[in-house]
């Protein structure tokens, strides 16, 4: 028998050959402060409320509300708006946001050369967010499902819903104060922060609504990356657009979004940049659900259909592969992630499936490389 060693005894040296079995040091990635994450709350008919309450702010005092809650940093390159989707609870929303938004910094730290046009701008990647959050959770039936799709529907109907206008105030709001983070200045940028759109499953439907609705601005920055430049009738613009699995038919663009784009002497709405669609055949909530909720699975489940632009279809990349313009410049791009987002053996057969297996590092590296392509 081996004898132990004595209580408080010194303990014996490792052996030297262990360090060499183990190789190299592994490599330590960069520490990344958190992104910062600011939460602003709807009610189920889509009014901003008062923080920590049920209030409604009065709709003549948004532009003062939002001042006061919303200080969008002038340190930061980037702001994200992000719109959960269904059955997420608001500490989950916001978790969600900060996290998606953290891996793609973490990925620009441990990799700038693969987001050239970040380093190049100057400013480098310094992104915050809003988390917008709406009471989506329901039983997971075909009811439940419905009575969260109904309600999103009467959160942004014309007339009855107010989150499409709220959200586009908020957006107006964002446009308004957004600051020069360059120094020195570039001339290849524009003069103020870039603006990201992301979505959730129906909280797609809320931003195309309230991208669609918003109002024109005054003459304001415009985006030199895009080969889609903002039409002048529009000058306030959102720089991309990704909405992950989206709740809505494959015809939406066509039948509930036609002023989307532009077409004739309709300037379309303030969206620069490309409007970017994950699907995954692996979506039970877009596929099963949707299916028998409104007769043809949705977008998150086999992508957008019928359009009045020209479409793109592509795969999404990993992490190491980095995504070439011709790729993601187009006005609707699909991203097929099924071989990605596939979910679990336990959520596989669930009735929502895979609807919110997005966040992956694959996914933060699509986010990061709309906003490298919008320089």
């Amino acid at each position: 028998m081996i004898p132990r060693p004595r209580r408080g005894a010194a303990r014996p040296a490792r052996p030297a050959v262990r360090a060499a079995r183990v190789g190299r040091p592994r490599a330590v990635p960069p520490r990344v402060a958190p992104p910062r994450v600011v939460a602003v709350d709807l009610d189920e008919k889509g009014r901003l409320l008062v923080p920590g309450t049920a209030t409604p702010v009065p709709t003549a005092r948004l532009g003062e509300h939002l001042a006061r809650h919303l200080a969008v940093p002038a340190r930061a390159s980037d702001i994200y708006v992000y719109v959960h989707g269904w059955q997420t609870a608001p500490g989950t929303a916001a978790k969600t946001a900060a996290a998606l938004v953290q891996q793609a910094r973490t990925l620009y730290e441990s990799h700038p050369e693969r987001y050239a046009p970040l380093a190049a701008a100057g400013q480098g990647y310094r992104p915050w967010c809003v988390a917008v959050r709406w009471p989506s959770s329901s039983l997971p039936t075909l009811a439940g499902y419905r009575r969260i799709r109904d309600r999103a529907h009467a959160m942004s109907s014309p007339g009855t819903g107010h989150a499409p206008y709220v959200l586009g105030h908020l957006l107006g709001y964002l446009d308004a104060h957004r600051a020069d983070p360059r120094s020195p200045a570039v001339l290849a940028n524009r003069n103020g922060q870039y603006l990201h759109l992301v979505g959730h499953s129906f909280g797609g439907r809320f931003l195309c609504e309230a991208v669609q609705r918003s109002a024109e601005r005054p003459a304001g920055p415009q985006v030199l990356g895009w080969s889609t430049k903002a039409d002048p009738r529009r000058p306030f613009t959102a720089d991309s657009a990704l909405i992950f699995q989206m709740a809505a038919p494959r015809d939406a663009f066509d039948r509930l979004f036609p002023t989307l784009f532009p077409g004739g002497d309709r300037p379309g709405a303030p969206l620069s940049g490309p409007l970017v669609l994950t699907h995954s055949r692996w979506d039970r909530a877009t596929g099963f659900w949707h299916l028998r909720a409104e007769g043809a699975p949705g977008i998150g489940h086999a992508g957008a259909s019928v359009a009045p632009v020209p479409q793109f279809t592509t795969r999404i990349r990993p992490v190491q592969t980095p995504y070439e313009p011709a790729e993601l410049d187009h006005r609707i791009v699909n991203v097929d992630a099924s071989g990605l987002y596939r979910g679990s053996r336990r959520t596989r057969l669930a009735p929502a499936g895979a609807h919110s297996d997005f966040q992956h590092p694959e996914s933060a590296h699509l986010l990061l490389s709309l906003a490298s392509m919008a320089r």
